[in-house]
């Protein structure tokens, strides 16, 4: 993964300035869950998110992590990444895609090298207007498979 070198500002001024921009309201909760997702730097569930923040957050509740997550995605500034049993969170919302394996649920990050002009195609005649696509791959890792 590469490094991404993020000042506690700049993640602060990210999200505030999409909170405000959506006429939302920025609050100590939504900081400090994103502040927590970024410095975590990897694909989380929103039980470990809300372990991560248990120590800072001790009353945050399932239902505010989740309805936090989702909105974050409805920003832009996150991206879910749907598996088998819970939904993962990717703080990564650049262009790339995700390997999921159907047996023990490892997510893999892959660089978007995969062309996704047909889909664009095939969604503009459904007069649907595409601005991006996100691939998730299904199937067996490394590890299940040699099991």
């Amino acid at each position: 993964m590469e490094a991404r070198v993020q000042t506690k500002t700049h993640i602060d001024d990210q999200l505030i300035s999409a909170l405000r921009a959506r006429g939302q309201r920025v609050t100590p909760q939504r900081l400090l869950l994103n502040r927590a997702l970024r410095e975590l730097d990897r694909h989380v569930s929103a039980e470990e998110l809300q372990a991560a923040v248990a120590d800072r957050l001790p009353n945050v509740s399932a239902p505010t992590v989740y309805a936090t997550l989702e909105l974050f995605e409805e920003l832009g500034t996150l991206r879910r990444v749907p598996r088998p049993g819970a939904d993962l969170w990717d703080p990564r919302v650049d262009d790339h895609h995700h390997l999921v394996c159907r047996s023990c649920g490892a997510v893999e990050d892959v660089e978007a090298g995969v062309d996704a002009s047909a889909a664009f195609r095939a969604a503009r005649r459904h007069r649907f207007s595409p601005d991006r696509a996100q691939l998730t791959i299904s199937g067996l890792c490394r590890n299940c498979r040699r099991s």
